[in-house]
Parts: structure tokens; sequence; C-alpha cells
């Protein structure tokens, strides 16, 4: 997951960053005791992120102040698992953070007289099925009967993988997002939802090209042929344009090959192109083998005979060294 983690880390936390989609996400998947009384207005992001550097590779983390329909402040905290197969210690980490919350609460708030609550929600998109118990618990030895004098934190969890396609979301602006994060970690399932991901995608217009770049940088089951096939039905004026900068933003990462390659073919035509019109501007008309020998060399090919036709005196010059077509 190490090469995917950054994508995951960026696209979860444009997801998680609109308040929006974070209230929708958080009204539908928090225990229905807890969502009932929250307030209908969009909860606050507040800035930072208490998650260990050592833990950045797999774990996003966002907190929202948003309040109930009495009037009482809540912290809801989203930690986000990116792994594969869920990390064991999971209780472990909302509890170091949720304590760290406290403390930057009192920190800001130093004359305080009770604390708010920090509802802690894990947000799980793995290939894995999640069989973790969402307590923490779990996580320690103790003697039986002694659970009522320890300290114990639950947590409220939602494993994208256990909810059905065509209900992940009932709120259009999610849909999309959630079936994305769902399926970058299915690679073998990924054609499948091509249509249920084109519908939903023509739901959410303004976020269309941050999901397709995320699928073109996560989705291995995708190659260039589906990528295009999906932009043409969601934005097809876009086409070339969407590709083009998909190339720019990605391609140095290494990663996909198919973009890479087309990327690499782009530069060929388009230095064929511009060496065809330079050779034509110095010594008239060309002859059709000519055109066709540029179009059948390679990058670096090209690039030396460019820099050889600003003082040829013929074609000959250009060309010298290599094999005439």
């Amino acid at each position: 997951m190490t090469d995917i983690a950054q994508p995951h880390d960026r696209f979860v936390k444009a997801l998680l960053s609109d308040p929006g989609r974070a209230g929708a996400l958080l009204r539908e998947r928090l225990p229905e005791e807890i969502s009932s009384l929250l307030s209908p207005d969009p909860p606050v992001l507040v800035d930072g992120s208490f998650v260990d550097e050592a833990l950045r590779s797999h774990l996003t983390d966002r907190l929202f102040q948003a309040k109930t329909i009495t009037g009482r402040t809540v912290l809801l905290y989203v930690l986000v698992e990116h792994k594969s197969f869920p990390d064991q210690r999971v209780g472990w980490q909302v509890v170091k953070y949720t304590v760290e919350w406290w403390k930057q609460w009192e920190r800001e708030h130093p004359d305080w007289e009770m604390l708010p609550p920090v509802i802690p929600f894990v947000f799980y998109h793995g290939a894995s099925e999640w069989r973790i118990p969402n307590e923490f618990l779990a996580l320690v030895d103790a003697e039986e009967g002694w659970k009522p004098w320890l300290l114990n934190l639950r947590f409220a969890m939602m494993d994208l993988g256990k909810i059905e396609d065509r209900m992940v979301s009932r709120d259009p602006r999610l849909r999309a997002w959630l079936l994305a994060v769902k399926y970058a970690t299915r690679e073998n399932r990924q054609l499948g939802i091509k249509q249920l991901l084109v519908d939903a995608l023509l739901e959410v217009p303004e976020d269309q090209y941050i999901i397709i770049r995320y699928i073109v940088e996560t989705f291995g089951g995708y190659d260039e042929r589906v990528v295009r096939e999906i932009i043409r039905q969601v934005r097809p004026e876009k086409e070339e344009t969407m590709m083009s900068q998909f190339a720019q933003d990605i391609i140095a990462q290494g990663k996909p090959h198919w973009l890479q390659e087309g990327q690499l073919k782009g530069r060929q035509e388009g230095e064929a192109a511009l060496l065809l019109r330079q050779l034509q501007r110095r010594f008239g008309p060309v002859s059709e083998s000519v055109t066709e020998w540029l179009h059948a060399a390679d990058l670096s090919t090209l690039e030396l005979w460019g820099d050889r036709v600003l003082d040829a005196k013929s074609l000959d010059d250009v060309f010298r060294g290599a094999t005439q077509a």
C-alpha cells in the first residue's frame, strides 16, 4: 500500500474537507442514537492532526466540531484506515488521539468546567473484512471481571466493503467519492462498477476531475481505454484536456504505466511534427518517405535531429549516420 498511500490520503482529506459531504457521511454512518441528536447545520472542520508521523502512510484523521439539537458542543473525530488489512492496534490509536484532542480543548479553554464529548469514527476501505472489536479494552490483557474498573473507549466504524454499492450513500454529493475510495483497494472488481461510477460522477460535475484523477492513480484494473470511456460519458468536451493534465500531474510519480506510455507517444508525435515543419521551412517540401521516417523515430533521435536542423546545410546533414528511409 505504500506506493498509493499518498493518493488515498489526499483524496480522503478532500472528501472530508467539505462540511456538507462530511456532515452527510457522519449522519448516515454514526449510530442513530448519536446522529439523531446532531444539529442539521454542517460541522466545522478543526485544523490539526495528531496521527503519529510513523503511521501517516496508512492513517488519515479529521476532527469536526458540531452542535447537538440541545445546543451542546460535540467533537466528531474521524480516523481513516487505508491499509488493505486493518491495523489490530487501531483502538489504541483512537484512545491516544481522543486524549490529545481533549488536551487541545483544555489549552484553548483554560476555564472549562466540562469537556465536550469526542465521538470517534473509524472509516475503513481496505480489501479484507474488518474483524477487529470496536473498543479499546479488546487490547488490554486484564483479569476477568475488571472491565468495569478499567478505561475503555468504543468507536463507531464503517467498513465500506460491507456496504452494497448502490447503498454507499443516499447523498449524491457522496456516492462517487465513496465508490472510488471503496474500489481503489479492490482491483479485481473495478471493471464491474464502471457504469455505476459513471452514473455517480454525473451527479457531481464540480468534483469530476479530482475523482477521475484518483481513479487514474489507484485503479490498476483501468487502462487508458477505460478511463477515456468514462470521461467521454461524463465530460466528453474535456477528454484531451483531462488526459493531458493527468499526465502532467501524475507521470512524475512513475505511474500508471499506460499513462507514461501515452505521454511518451504524445511527446514523440509533437517532436516529429515540429521537426517536419522545421525541415520544410529550411529545405522545402520533403518526400513521403522522410515523413514516415520522422514518425517512426524514437524521442532521443528526434531531439538529436532537431538540434542539427538549425545549422544543417542539407537533409543529409540532419540525418547523417542514420540509415536512409
